[in-house]
């Protein structure tokens, strides 16, 4: 990011600081209770939002080099990433062509060929089929033909993206609109991949997406966690048609302000946050990037699957400077997000199920809440939420 933004990012953090003000939306909103317990809203959700659409599936340090893969079971289907031996990301259904078992069962690794547990019908990490055992038994076929199945594969701006349907289309610049510029100026390409976690949580995807949209509740929820080092109540926020940035305010900017704004970097008296749409939140620290995939449950509305990876700097890793290893860092991650930030919107979701409430407030502090779910009820075709 160029330093001129850098510090504009900043002053805006310093002026509501100063002035004890925070970002106005100028209403208060009412977003039905319903949007976290419907069956049917739910099913146009999944098709339009993630069966229908590209799906940011890891960053370009999950495949570091050739032959590195990358597994999925998230939309129906099973999914194999690869980098080929030329270096080029693939993606392909996880099925033999023969009786369409399942062929690699590693979460990531790194193999010159995947073969199929079942008959040993070998692929390539470009997908062809290489080999069969016993030709001459089985019958003649052409390889060329029963390679893996491909699905449209997309790398930029150190992102990998799949579009589950074999015909469907990615155009990266409507996908990442807004984004791009900031992750190649991060270095996005380059972070390694060092730990994965998964959060099963009885909340609804958009409630698990909604506790990343402000920071009102770090005085109460994070009184202990996160309000030390943030604060609170007090973020920028800039956005596109259908993405995100927040920039969260760390109390570092209190020592920055008395240094010459020549020296001045938003990342550690900043916290970028990015949303991409539907699903994606990047947490960018001074060294780590975290990221949140929030995965929508098949069969319950009211439970959902927050995949989370953490990626460092490779030049900070190992370095003593930096606080704690990465193993502290996605512990204490896990501790606030899935021990508190979720664990509050279960009991959220259990009040929406209980079909007494008919309506959650999102305040004129709360922007990004008025900007994502108003963005996925006009992909849906729906109204705008009504003001309070």
């Amino acid at each position: 990011m160029k330093h001129d933004e850098q510090v504009r990012l900043l002053k805006q953090l310093i002026h509501q600081l100063d002035t004890g003000t925070n970002l106005d939306a100028g209403i208060v909103l009412r977003n039905p209770a319903s949007a976290y317990t419907c069956p049917d809203l739910a099913a146009r959700e999944r098709q339009d939002f993630f069966l229908g659409y590209p799906q940011m599936i890891g960053m370009s340090g999950d495949l570091p080099e050739p032959g590195s893969f990358l597994t999925l079971d998230e939309w129906g289907a099973r999914i194999l990433a690869t980098r080929d031996e030329e270096g080029r990301f693939r993606a392909f259904l996880n099925a033999c062509r023969h009786r369409g078992v399942q062929i690699e069962a590693q979460p990531r690794g790194k193999r010159k060929h995947f073969v199929c547990p079942f008959h040993a019908w070998t692929y390539s990490s470009g997908g062809e089929l290489v080999s069969i055992p016993k030709p001459d038994h089985f019958g003649e076929i052409d390889k060329g033909c029963h390679g893996l199945i491909e699905l449209p594969a997309l790398e930029k701006h150190g992102v990998l993206l799949v579009h589950p349907g074999p015909d469907g289309v990615i155009d990266a610049d409507r996908v990442l609109e807004g984004l791009g510029p900031d992750f190649d100026d991060w270095g996005f390409a380059d972070y390694v991949h060092v730990a994965s976690d998964v959060y099963d949580m009885p909340l609804n995807w958009k409630l698990a997406i909604d506790t990343f949209g402000e920071t009102y509740h770090f005085s109460s929820l994070h009184r202990n966690t996160l309000f030390p080092i943030f604060h609170g109540n007090v973020q920028g926020f800039d956005h596109w048609e259908r993405n995100h940035r927040m920039i969260l305010c760390v109390r570092e900017i209190d020592q920055l302000r008395h240094r010459p704004e020549s020296e001045w970097k938003l990342r550690g008296a900043g916290f970028p946050v990015y949303w991409l749409f539907p699903n994606v939140i990047f947490n960018v620290g001074r060294h780590s990037i975290t990221v949140v995939r929030v995965v929508p449950h098949p069969d319950e509305v009211g439970r959902s699957v927050s995949h989370v990876s953490f990626y460092f700097d490779p030049d900070e890793l190992g370095n003593p400077q930096v606080e704690g290893t990465p193993e502290e860092f996605f512990e204490t991650f896990a501790a606030i997000i899935r021990d508190e930030d979720y664990v509050a919107a279960s009991k959220s979701q259990r009040s929406a199920e209980s079909g007494l409430q008919d309506w959650f407030l999102f305040g004129r502090n709360e922007p990004t809440l008025h900007h994502y779910h108003n963005t996925y009820r006009k992909v849906l075709g729906l109204p705008p939420l009504e003001e309070a």
